[in-house]
């Protein structure tokens, strides 16, 4: 393993001392370091900079707020001490991103560089549990297919056993197709069904096998989602005495500035009238006639879903008609508890209990286990009604939201006013090694990040902002339009068509196009590919101009 430094031992103890971090990734980034030995390294004085603030938080024990612009190359800039701090001292490195996108990035792009410079370490990467496919219950939903499936969902269940026998990960995006969301949620690993003791090695279970192999992990590769869904649940950790997720761990938090709204919605209450009526759907489909009370032969739990799902309707109309959206508004601030009456939770109070009994009479331990979930799915449902109609998060703000379709869907949700005070606790309450980065984290000529910190707690943490390479000023001009359509109304695409054009022959074919809707970018990328032939051949262009024309890249924009 490489170091970047001598090592040195400490008396008779056989302990190793080495020298601060921070000098060493000063050395490592620069030219005569051991990142200048790879063909792909430019020297950057802002990455170097960056390296050495890292380095120097993780040696301190200290949390650290860094916007590092574009072109600094964040990724290896934190990487690298932190796979070198963690091989080092022994201690488990977080990494989390946004993005189930980025994480794939960093283990197949970034840490297989950073095993060049540092030497070989052990990285996983960790997905959503809901991601996981577990064979566990995906041999109990074919061998209860009759009763639970239809026909076409029994269809999905059988491509779903071949994929199994040769997929390498186990996760949904390894699959070629889209399975529909019922058959998924019966299939995937849940925490009531997919445990170690059910899902022993050996038994292909991915995601608990992805557990296993994180404990002895040096980097564990996340989201952001994942990240607090994992602190809030108890059952998730591995000890105690734990760090963050981990005893002795540290966490680097990339794309920072959406951690505000990440942590709201993890700390806040969502209830969603499709969810409801889709697990009643899991105990009775009223259109397929199947679920799980089928499968037990209990035609009451049937009459009992059937009447539920009239209470669900009655209520969500109730709550939209209270509701004053305008014409087209898709939210609405509940400033006052006792919107609507209540008349949803004693319903599914009955239908929990009947799921439950259902359970408690059944031998089969897999079908057990699933009518005790949804009992208790059940019941959380109702317990979070309460809540939002008693308005019981004082410190929360409330909102109803609906669709905006034909088939309105209505759903009720709260969020912290201020999420600080919780993430001042989890991360900077106390000596924690934990960095923040993103490219945009600033405000203005918010040197110090002043405004980020104040919303995320970390008042105290150390602060710097890293400028690009990048010279702006010089290589980019920033065009901005007066007027353009609403993409609802009439003469949008042609408006976009004709601007496209505009700065395509602008900047001699030198474009890259993001849409955020797939239809718009096939639709225009017909229309212009004559229109980008035409100007290769153009005769008032120059030889150069035409080369240079060709590359016009049109992409969906992915966050």
């Amino acid at each position: 393993m490489f170091h970047f430094a001598e090592d040195h031992e400490e008396g008779m103890t056989g302990r190793i001392s080495r020298p601060p971090l921070a000098p060493r990734m000063h050395h490592a980034f620069s030219h005569e370091g051991k990142m200048a030995s790879s063909p792909q390294f430019e020297y950057r004085p802002q990455q170097q900079r960056m390296a050495e603030l890292v380095g120097a938080a993780l040696d301190g024990n200290h949390a650290f707020v860094c916007e590092a612009a574009t072109g600094v190359g964040k990724s290896l800039a934190y990487l690298v001490p932190a796979v070198t701090f963690a091989l080092e001292q022994k201690r488990k490195a977080i990494i989390c991103t946004h993005t189930i996108n980025l994480q794939e990035q960093l283990i197949s792009k970034d840490i297989p560089i950073v095993k060049q410079l540092v030497g070989d370490f052990h990285a996983e990467i960790l997905k959503g549990r809901s991601n996981y496919i577990c064979p566990t219950r995906l041999k109990r939903a074919l061998n209860e297919s009759a009763d639970l499936f239809s026909s076409s969902e029994a269809g999905e269940l059988k491509m779903l056993l071949d994929w199994v026998a040769e997929t390498e990960d186990g996760t949904l995006s390894d699959l070629d197709f889209t399975p529909s969301a019922r058959v998924w949620s019966l299939v995937c690993s849940e925490p009531h069904a997919c445990t170690p003791r059910r899902c022993p090695p050996g038994s292909r279970c991915w995601y608990q096998d992805v557990r296993r192999r994180m404990e002895q992990a040096d980097v564990v590769v996340l989201n952001h989602t994942l990240f607090f869904t994992l602190l809030a649940s108890a059952d998730e950790t591995t000890a105690e005495d734990c760090n963050f997720l981990f005893p002795r761990d540290f966490v680097i938090l990339d794309e920072a500035h959406t951690i505000e709204n990440v942590a709201a919605k993890a700390f806040g209450l969502h209830i969603s009238e499709s969810n409801i009526k889709f697990e009643l759907g899991r105990l009775h489909n009223p259109r397929s006639r199947k679920g799980f009370f089928q499968l037990v032969g209990d035609k009451d739990g049937v009459r009992e879903v059937l009447q539920t799902l009239d209470h669900v309707e009655n209520f969500f109309r109730d709550a939209e008609a209270a509701c004053k959206f305008n014409a087209l508004g898709r939210e609405f601030r509940v400033r006052e508890a006792g919107l609507i009456e209540d008349t949803l939770s004693l319903p599914l109070q009955r239908l929990a209990l009947r799921a439950q009994k259902a359970g408690d009479a059944v031998d089969r331990e897999g079908t057990k286990l699933e009518l005790l979930d949804l009992s208790k799915r059940l019941t959380n449902i109702r317990v979070g009604i309460k809540a939002f109609l008693d308005q019981e998060n004082e410190d929360h703000v409330h909102w109803v939201e609906r669709t905006n379709t034909d088939n309105r869907i209505v759903s009720f949700h709260t969020a912290p006013v201020d999420v600080a005070p919780r993430l001042r606790q989890i991360f900077f309450a106390s000596h924690k090694a934990c960095v923040f980065t993103s490219a945009t984290l600033g405000i203005g000529a918010d040197e110090q990040l002043n405004y980020f910190r104040n919303r995320v707690g970390a008042e105290d943490a150390r602060a710097a902002c890293i400028e690009s390479p990048f010279d702006f000023k010089r290589q980019m001009k920033l065009y901005l339009l007066k007027k353009m359509p609403q993409p609802s109304e009439p003469g949008y695409l042609d408006k976009l068509e004709h601007w496209i054009t505009h700065f395509i022959d602008l900047s001699i074919g030198r474009a890259f196009i993001l849409f955020t809707s797939y239809s718009q970018m096939t639709s225009l990328a017909d229309k212009l590919e004559e229109h980008c032939e035409n100007s290769k051949t153009t005769p008032t262009a120059s030889s150069a101009e035409r080369t240079a024309s060709g590359p016009v890249w049109m992409c969906p924009a992915k966050r």
